[in-house]
């Protein structure tokens, strides 16, 4: 029952969230674009090293 409650939030909160932002007019330059691109793949690298040790400790 519980899992039920979690999916109704979630869906609610896209209904509520996806609407606002198409509002909001965020648009990012590409300059800012590739900043965040440069980091993406050494922090998922980081993330994966710290779950395999997580699950081996």
């Amino acid at each position: 029952m519980t899992v039920i409650y979690i999916l109704a939030i979630l869906f609610l909160a896209l209904f509520i969230v996806i609407p606002l932002i198409e509002k909001s007019n965020l648009r990012m330059s590409d300059e800012t674009t590739a900043k965040f691109s440069r980091w993406i793949w050494p922090l998922v690298m980081i993330l994966i090293v710290v779950q395999l040790i997580m699950l081996v400790v």
